[in-house]
């Protein structure tokens, strides 16, 4: 599997039936989001878009489908997202090293450009979910990226411009980094201070322990559920500290260190959101 690359294409956190919440909830926190997509599949969502990758807010309404493989997990970070150009062939490498990887799956989304209503189309290959503790983790084929990434959803007014780091929560990051290793190959992950660490294009991968993440945000920690293993945090960079701290100021527990915002899980659908330079 060395021969795909391990680049973040996107995150989402779950918001399960209050897409509307979820919505007025990051827009309040300073995130453009983009109009209401609703999938072929049945799910809706809104998506904070930069440069090379996003955060989805992803959910069902009343008039649409429940998705089992969301509904399997609670309100919060559930879904890392990799790039591929060719989900088809990331499916058949997997399947072929013996991971529990799903077949590809085809859907769209309408998307109104110019006053004309065309159709983001995506294809996707799963990791079981039921087989890979700590989420959803699957490669996003962008058949329409044009449809997606549009200027004029790329400015935000807390100034996020790309997201830096995904922290995993696992009571043995060696043993859950052996599925990355896996996927992308033994020099895709290195070691360090007792993390994993899996670079992803401009992002990265943190696999730590429950005591770590614990330490690094204390009472900022999003709330694992009963899991031991779960999407613990987010990191997004911003275009200057100073203005997201004057936009986020008001914000119930929001905690400023040197050199970055710690956004409290309670504050957004049960994610940890670390805003940095």
């Amino acid at each position: 599997m060395s021969s795909i690359l391990p680049v973040l294409d996107h995150v989402v956190v779950d918001v399960r039936d209050r897409i509307d919440e979820a919505m007025h909830r990051f827009s309040a926190l300073g995130f453009q989001l983009t109009p209401r997509g609703r999938h072929t599949l049945g799910s809706v969502n809104h998506l904070a878009m930069f440069a090379t990758d996003y955060l989805e807010l992803l959910g069902f309404a009343g008039d649409g489908a429940v998705r089992p493989e969301i509904a399997r997990f609670p309100v919060g970070l559930n879904g890392l997202v990799f790039k591929t150009t060719d989900a088809e062939r990331v499916y058949r490498q997997a399947e072929a090293v013996g991971l529990p990887i799903l077949p590809v799956q085809s859907f769209s989304r309408p998307v109104a450009v110019d006053g004309a209503t065309q159709d983001a189309r995506f294809r996707t290959t799963r990791l079981d979910p039921g087989k890979v503790a700590m989420g959803r983790v699957y490669f996003c084929e962008h058949q329409t990226p044009d449809l997606v990434w549009r200027a004029e959803w790329l400015a935000h007014a807390n100034g996020a411009r790309a997201i830096n780091r995904v922290v995993v929560a696992t009571a043995d990051p060696q043993r859950t980094a052996m599925l990355f290793r896996a996927l992308f190959g033994e020099e895709a992950v290195t070691d360090h201070d007792g993390r994993c660490v899996i670079a992803a294009g401009t992002a990265q991968v943190d696999l730590a322990t429950p005591s770590m993440v614990a330490a690094e945000f204390d009472e900022a920690a999003a709330d694992p559920a009963g899991r031991s293993e779960y999407m613990a945090a987010l990191e997004i960079r911003v275009r200057s500290l100073a203005e997201a701290a004057g936009r986020l100021s008001a914000v119930r527990g929001i905690r400023g260190e040197p050199h970055r915002l710690i956004l409290p899980a309670g504050a957004a659908f049960n994610t940890t959101i670390v805003f940095s330079e």
